[in-house]
């Protein structure tokens, strides 16, 4: 089942694209409005979803190296012992192993991650996202899709 981390180098790939894409045209905080509830922006987050420790003064950094690395290899493992009729649950471990990835590259390489895709409806801004951000969040969707049928299953 290995053969699936080709998905996690396509999204790898299609982050780091994006993101260098973004780093080369825009300056921090810069927008462009793409349609009335949708901008490009660059922002940075030392933090991880919703800039959850951002804050904590840099040792948040270590953690979330360590804890995108420990992950990223405890869910390689898992794809590998999967079944091959377990093609679900190896898509969303490559998505999320690719959005991890993407964004652990981030951490290495800028001390923190580039993020550029925000949505908003007038004053009300969801937390801006990149694409390792989507394949996670989807790759979780996912497993907790595939948690609910084999309950339902069983």
């Amino acid at each position: 089942m290995l053969h699936y981390l080709i998905i996690s180098a396509v999204i790898i790939v299609l982050d780091q694209c994006s993101k260098a894409w973004i780093l080369a045209h825009f300056q921090e905080y810069q927008v462009q409005v793409i349609w009335p509830v949708f901008n490009l922006t660059l922002v940075y987050n030392t933090g991880a979803a919703f800039s959850f420790l951002a804050d904590a003064g840099g040792w948040q950094h270590y953690f979330f190296v360590s804890l995108a690395t420990g992950v990223s290899l405890a869910l390689i493992i898992w794809l590998k012992r999967l079944a091959v009729s377990e093609r679900w649950v190896a898509w969303a471990l490559a998505l999320v192993i690719g959005g991890a990835l993407g964004n652990l590259i981030d951490r290495l390489l800028h001390g923190k991650v580039v993020d550029f895709l925000q949505w908003h409806w007038q004053s009300y801004y969801w937390p801006t996202f990149n694409v390792a951000d989507m394949a996670i969040t989807v790759g979780v969707i996912l497993l907790l899709i595939d948690s609910f049928r084999a309950q339902r299953t069983a």
